[in-house]
């Protein structure tokens, strides 16, 4: 079922969503998608999937709506945002990693953007709709499900409808604003930075630079989320923001270290896994038709990967033709030199692709939602991490024993070729991908059933409070007990002061008796 503008429209299709009585244990859900990635409305999508399955009413403001026509459930609405977000895809190379290498960096940006989202958003008609309570008082929707960014302004919905707030994120961790969304943050010295170019801070010197990584993006972030809240006020900066009651997290311990996170933090990594479907004909018969296995090469669909600099695109094509294994490359321009190994196209079907038993090699640019189809594949990966969470990803897989990463800009023919030889020839990787993709299936519920079983809880327990850490209700210096340390520090310095003095007279008293005893010997 599609939004559509026109006022009657909009009324009926709003009205008849939002106020229709369904089952006892269907819940009315308002899902809004904040972010133009494709990879982050798979894993969204996924969250939402789980939860129409189960009989539940979604409504879903999307920059990626279905097809025309193309209706998966009767109790699953969309409102199209692909004219208010434009989704990010096909970026030229130098022109994405500019723009993304260093999100921290452009904090005031970053800020002021997700912000702008906001402003979108909550100026939809459909959203001003959706926000008007019923006759009787009643909220339309009874959860609001929304990917956050880098501000806090994603809650006023959920603060305006009065009902609880559920955060999804396709990163494999809470991100930037654990602190915000959950109460707690990280600790540098045993978890990496989201953007940090390392799975596990091992060393010294990466302990350092992750400390500071984390100490400059919380104090930035905040610092800009208030400036603009004061130089640029909204409707929404006049609410305080809630704390969500969930968030469900892209991440699995396989590409995750462990790590302690709160009760309401849930991770369902591969839930925008699906059952493989029959490839094309032509993909099947170049597959099946290679005696030596076939290597599958993408660098998702943020970057387009015709626009790398000439002498990457040469060294490529020459190490995949000289290797015995076919190739199935997405590209998106024709190549006169083609090798005749390899296959070029412009859309693969990555997932059904990955899953055939012959094929013998992932390479990627480390995107989350790829990178758990390949362990779901049990495949070794050959990363070229480009930006963001990437080197972060590529690393916990190498830490993992089944891939390695390599410098896209600093890559040359003999150590690309090495490389593949290794992941394809060794078979230590293929055995560690499958022991890994192992551990990967193991849990006690499917990811989908962990979103369904916690978002009903949620709603059962009436937002869930008692799962908030009283952690949300301390300033900073009081969570990272400043005040204590303080505390203690003037204690410690006023017992020293004490002691000092004490010693300071007995010492002196002394010296007088001794002076008094020695004049009166004398």
């Amino acid at each position: 079922m599609r939004w559509s503008p026109p006022s009657s429209r909009l009324s009926a299709v709003v009205v008849l969503v939002a106020a229709l009585t369904c089952a006892t244990d269907a819940a009315r859900i308002l899902a809004v998608e904040t972010m133009a990635g494709i990879s982050h409305w798979n894993f969204m999508s996924g969250v939402l999937r789980a939860l129409v399955d189960n009989g539940h009413e979604v409504t879903t403001f999307t920059p990626f709506p279905s097809a025309d026509g193309h209706r998966p459930r009767d109790n699953y609405t969309e409102v199209d945002l692909s004219r208010e977000l434009l989704a990010a895809r096909d970026g030229q190379v130098l022109d994405v990693m500019q723009k993304w290498r260093t999100p921290v960096g452009n904090a005031f940006q970053w800020v002021r953007l997700s912000r702008d989202t906001c402003d979108k958003i909550y100026g939809h008609p459909a959203m001003r709709d959706s926000l008007r309570p019923h006759r009787d008082g009643r909220p339309p929707f009874d959860v609001v499900i929304i990917e956050p960014f880098l501000s806090d302004c994603v809650s006023y919905v959920a603060v305006q409808l009065g009902v609880p707030l559920v955060f999804v994120t396709a990163l494999p961790a809470v991100g930037l604003m654990e602190r915000a969304f959950t109460g707690h943050a990280a600790n540098p010295a045993a978890e990496s930075h989201l953007v940090a170019g390392h799975g596990v801070p091992k060393t010294f010197a990466q302990r350092l630079s992750n400390s500071a990584l984390f100490a400059y993006s919380n104090v930035a972030v905040e610092y800009v989320d208030r400036v603009l809240k004061y130089t640029e006020p909204r409707e929404y900066d006049t609410v305080p923001p809630v704390m969500p009651s969930l968030v469900f997290v892209n991440g699995h311990y396989v590409s995750e270290p462990p790590n302690p996170v709160l009760p309401s933090v849930i991770h369902v990594g591969g839930i925008h896994l699906r059952p493989p479907k029959t490839l094309p004909k032509d993909i099947l018969e170049f597959i099946e038709e290679s005696s030596h296995g076939v290597i599958y090469f993408t660098f998702g669909s943020t970057v387009k990967m015709s626009s790398m600099p000439e002498h990457i695109k040469n060294a490529f094509i020459n190490v995949l033709g000289q290797i015995p294994q076919r190739v199935l490359w997405k590209y998106e321009d024709e190549l006169e030199n083609k090798p005749k190994n390899v296959m070029m196209k412009k859309w693969l079907p990555q997932r059904d692709i990955l899953m055939h038993p012959k094929v013998k090699l992932f390479i990627s640019h480390g995107g989350i939602s790829g990178l758990y189809e390949a362990v779901d594949a049990g495949i070794p990966v050959l990363g070229f991490p480009l930006f963001g969470d990437q080197h972060r990803n590529i690393d916990n897989l190498v830490n993992a024993g089944m891939a390695i990463s390599m410098d896209l800009f600093s890559v040359s023919e003999e150590t690309f070729l090495k490389h593949v030889l290794e992941l394809i020839n060794n078979k230590k990787y293929m055995i560690n991908a499958k022991t890994t993709s192992n551990i990967f299936k193991d849990r006690p519920m499917t990811p989908a059933q962990s979103v369904v079983y916690w978002t009903e809880y949620v709603l059962r327990h009436k937002g869930a409070p008692h799962l908030k850490s009283h952690a949300v209700n301390l300033t900073w210096y009081q969570y990272y007990l400043l005040d204590v340390i303080s505390f203690a520090i003037i204690l410690i310095s006023v017992v020293f002061f004490a002691i000092y003095k004490i010693v300071k007279c007995v010492y002196k008293c002394t010296s007088i008796c001794y002076s008094n005893v020695k004049a009166k010997i004398e």
